[in-house]
């Protein structure tokens, strides 16, 4: 459950000094390295829009959707017709913390949550990569590509959606 908190974090820290962004839309990869330097690499695409929608879709090496809203993180995993419904404690403020990002560098910032830093990399006021350690003592860094921000995202696409036969467990 941290890690999908830890992504929508991650999300949430690309607004780090963008006071005027309403939306963000990218195609990333994200590097998972352990202790022993062994590295997982996950392709995708991430569509997110102000206050707290997003959409992970993880394309390699496996496929997975992961729906972020205020109330519940949905993961979708079709490889094992399975559905995961968590809700969010409401009182996580994510954009309130990202907005106490201090720029440490130009381009570089640093944002503290639940006892973990994460390093936020812009260009131009672009987010191009976002690094933090996750609970597993993980390196974990996403870099981001094709960035567009501000574009209207319909709203539609943040409604989880799966077959009616999956099996849904509700956390």
């Amino acid at each position: 459950m941290k890690h999908i908190y830890l992504l929508f974090l991650s999300f949430s820290l690309s607004y780090a000094s963008f006071d005027m962004l309403d939306s963000f839309d990218a195609a990333f990869i994200q590097s998972v390295t352990d202790d022993k330097d062994k590295t997982l690499t996950y392709k995708g695409h991430i569509s997110a829009s102000k206050p707290q929608n997003a959409l992970w879709s993880y394309k390699e090496p496996i496929q997975k959707d992961v729906f972020i809203n205020s109330r519940q993180v949905t993961i979708v995993e079709p490889e094992i017709e399975q559905v995961i419904i968590r809700n969010i404690n409401s009182s996580l403020d994510f954009f309130n913390m990202v907005k106490n990002a201090k720029e440490i560098k130009k381009g570089i910032y640093e944002a503290g949550f639940e006892g973990k830093i994460f390093t936020i990399n812009t260009k131009e006021n672009i987010i191009e990569s976002i690094s933090y350690i996750d609970e597993f003592e993980n390196r974990v860094k996403i870099l981001f590509f094709n960035q567009v921000q501000n574009k209207e995202i319909n709203k539609d696409i943040f409604i989880p959606k799966y077959p009616l036969g999956f099996d849904v467990i509700r956390d």
